[in-house]
């Protein structure tokens, strides 16, 4: 089987979000020869694929794992796994993916761009916890419950400049949500490209800081949306790759859209 690594949400090689991507033959294998291949590839995600009998409500089935779990929903690998589609003639046109979070759809653009249907996830306004100052390094002013899809704890911070000088104790932060914490600030200069600015950190799942996290931005479109006046919008997420996610709120869907670039191609041997 031929293994891919994607860097996802950038144009360019060694930025973005890197998955890896497996196309199967046939059905999913074994859970433990999933989450074993995912701990191999040591990647925020891999993604596993594999076509579904036309005539169906999807194309494809898709799964996620962290090198340590199976996740709900992951936009990057999504993404990722759309680019080898699409780049490697296994599929054309829009891709219907059947997951845990229902049907997503990945649409190709001529540019190369890639826009992911994904649902909004719903913000519910929750008490800053006692000790996530402490814990992330920053007092936030505001914090929101993302749902059970996105799993995150979001929390507004003063300015771009302190979500970008974060420096938090990533085991506490485990203690807020169920997968980890989401910061985000207004941007600085919005002349620069970008909107909002946020940074990731999901210690539930083994991944200390996400590079570039499509499901997050499902919640900070409709946060910034709401006090931008507009309903699209581009984040940048501050990593040390860093990417940028082009948002655009449709209600009880959001749009996200990106680059990918493939950067490994291989054999899987196990």
């Amino acid at each position: 089987m031929r293994m891919r690594i994607v860097d996802a949400f950038t144009d360019r090689p060694f930025a973005g979000n890197p998955a890896g991507v497996l196309l199967l033959e046939d059905v999913f294998p074994d859970d433990d020869w999933l989450q074993n291949v995912a701990m191999e590839v040591n990647h925020a995600e891999t993604a596993f694929a594999h076509r579904l009998p036309e005539g169906g409500g999807a194309d494809w089935a898709l799964r996620w794992f962290t090198p340590i779990v199976e996740v709900a929903m992951c936009g990057h690998a999504t993404l990722a796994t759309a680019h080898v589609l699409h780049t490697t003639g296994a599929h054309t046109g829009p891709v219907r993916f059947a997951t845990r979070s229902g049907v997503l759809t990945a649409t190709p653009a001529a540019d190369g761009s890639v826009t992911l249907d994904f649902p909004t996830a719903p913000l519910t306004p929750a008490e800053i916890p006692a000790g996530a100052a402490e814990a992330l390094g920053a007092e936030p002013v505001a914090a929101f419950d993302t749902g059970p899809n996105v799993g995150d704890l979001l929390v507004e911070l003063a300015d771009e400049r302190t979500v970008l000088g974060l420096s938090p104790d990533h085991k506490a932060l485990g203690g807020y949500s169920s997968r980890g914490i989401i910061a985000t600030a207004r941007a600085e200069d919005p002349a620069r490209g970008y909107d909002y600015v946020s940074r990731c950190f999901f210690p539930n799942v083994g991944i200390d800081e996400d590079p570039v996290t499509g499901s997050a931005h499902t919640a900070l479109a409709p946060h910034w949306s709401a006090r931008l006046g507009r309903d699209d919008l581009t984040g940048l997420q501050a990593s040390r790759r860093t990417g940028l996610v082009r948002t655009g709120l449709r209600g009880e869907r959001t749009l996200l859209t990106g680059r990918a670039v493939t950067v490994i191609e291989g054999e899987l041997r196990a």
